[in-house]
């Protein structure tokens, strides 16, 4: 996928047809560092910490208390049973507003962030427990293929 300039700003993942052509693709700059890891290690690395997540917005009281600089967050609403996080102390019901002094405000945002570096590394996860603010240490495992 090109665009007026003839620049690549995306890689054409899915084409639907009969939808008048309705294309699906990912961004360019995750092409270009996708095929940058393929070519170095022939494999894409991801850290996995056994949650499954939704992007939720923050008590504004909560933002205020504690001068969050995000509105947005990572509501834990699976642990998976002896996963990283479940040693770490992170419940259901969490809410995750940074690794590594990072904010997370989505899903997104935390997937990015746990890159193959923090493969066995301990990373500082911080939480929103109800009204508690809590940081825990979770060691991310190498995410199975």
């Amino acid at each position: 996928m090109v665009n007026s300039r003839g620049e690549v700003i995306g890689v054409n993942t899915a084409i639907i047809r009969p939808a008048q052509g309705i294309c699906f693709a990912i961004a360019s700059n995750l092409a270009h560092w996708v095929a940058g890891w393929l070519i170095k290690d022939g494999r894409i690395r991801r850290s996995f910490i056994g949650v499954a997540g939704q992007t939720v917005p923050l008590l504004r009281t909560l933002v205020r208390h504690y001068r969050l600089a995000i509105e947005f967050g990572v509501l834990v609403t699976q642990l998976e049973d002896s996963s990283p996080a479940a040693r770490g102390g992170l419940r259901n019901g969490d809410i995750i507003i940074a690794c590594d002094e990072k904010p997370t405000p989505s899903v997104h945002a935390l997937h990015k962030l746990l890159t193959a570096d923090r493969v066995g590394e301990s990373t500082g996860l911080t939480v929103l427990r109800g009204v508690e603010h809590l940081h825990l240490a979770v060691i991310p495992h190498e995410m199975p293929a």
